[in-house]
């Protein structure tokens, strides 16, 4: 298995020759390229490293607000730099930012269906989260892990392990997770800080997702959708509910859980799945998506939900 210790020794010269960094979120920003962006960010700033923290979305999840330097990230991509560090990122469009052709990548993923699209490729599938792929770049370059990047690299592993539950969280992801807490951090405060911050926006939301649940394919399918004027009448933003579809895939004889939402003239969909023989990610491929064997997402260019899922449970159906 591939250790990546010449690539992240590559990604630190490369950045220290750099004059002005972009570290790349992606669209929907959830807590684990949130988190990878932020600890970067701690390190450059105590090293006066220039750089910035885009993200497309002029609207993000509040409830990470808590996140040392959260209120840096900004959606004013800089007219001048040398080197971008996607992070999270399964492919460039998922940065939705048109680059200049002289700059430097580095690429920081785990997603199985990235296709190293960087000059320096860190593409660690067998993790469970980019942010222990991260941790490896701090650790492999001996450098120093303070409170502030332990913070942010613990939340992007414990919510994209969904509370240290997925397949991919083995020993390793414990040793990592061990190490930050050396740092001082507090799990219990870090948890309090992102779990107990829900709207009520979220509630009045919630109960709309859930009247359109829907059982396929002798059960074994769930469908839930969200539309996208339920947000101005509930007040809710587009990923407030995001952790509703692994509550489904909790119902007993489901194998796979679909969530489509309505996005300005198309419908993304979330797929998660709790059986390996399933690659999801070759579903979600099929419409030009990716992701993990258990957990992928994709966007149909359609306006309408009903022929959305038709479409993607059509395809489900050789893979049940």
């Amino acid at each position: 298995m591939n250790s990546f210790k010449k690539e992240y020794k590559e990604a630190l010269q490369l950045i220290e020759s750099s004059h002005y960094i972009v570290v790349v979120t992606h669209i929907n920003p959830d807590p684990d390229t949130l988190s990878c962006a932020l600890a970067l960010s701690n390190y450059f700033n105590k090293n006066n490293i220039n750089h910035k923290i885009y993200n497309v979305s002029k609207n993000l999840p509040l409830h990470l607000s808590f996140l040392p330097r959260f209120h840096k990230i900004t959606d004013q991509f800089p007219t001048k730099y040398d080197l971008v560090i996607y992070v999270d990122c399964g492919d460039q469009e998922r940065g939705s930012i048109q680059l200049d052709n002289n700059c430097q990548i580095i690429n920081i993923d785990h997603h199985q269906s990235n296709n190293n699209y960087g000059d320096i490729n860190i593409v660690d599938f067998a993790k469970g989260s980019t942010a222990e792929v991260l941790y490896g770049f701090f650790n492999t370059n001996g450098i120093k892990i303070t409170k502030d990047i332990a913070t942010c690299l613990y939340l992007g592993i414990y919510d994209d392990t969904i509370a240290f539950t997925t397949p991919r969280t083995n020993a390793q992801t414990f040793e990592v997770v061990n190490h930050l807490v050396t740092t001082g951090i507090e799990p219990s405060f870090i948890a309090e800080s992102f779990i107990m911050k829900d709207s009520l926006a979220k509630y009045r939301m919630l109960p709309k997702i859930l009247s359109t649940l829907q059982l396929h394919l002798s059960a074994q399918v769930a469908t839930i959708y969200q539309k996208e004027e339920w947000l101005d009448s509930t007040g809710a933003s587009f990923n407030e509910c995001d952790e509703v579809v692994n509550d489904i895939l909790k119902i007993a004889v489901v194998k796979v859980a679909l969530y489509l939402r309505e996005q300005n003239n198309k419908i993304r969909v979330s797929l998660r799945g709790k059986h390996s023989d399933i690659d999801l990610s070759l579903v979600a491929s099929k419409f030009s998506g990716g992701g993990h064997q258990n957990a992928a997402g994709c966007t149909i260019e359609y306006d309408d939900i009903d022929s959305a899922m038709k479409e993607i449970l059509e395809v489900l159906k050789s893979y049940i």
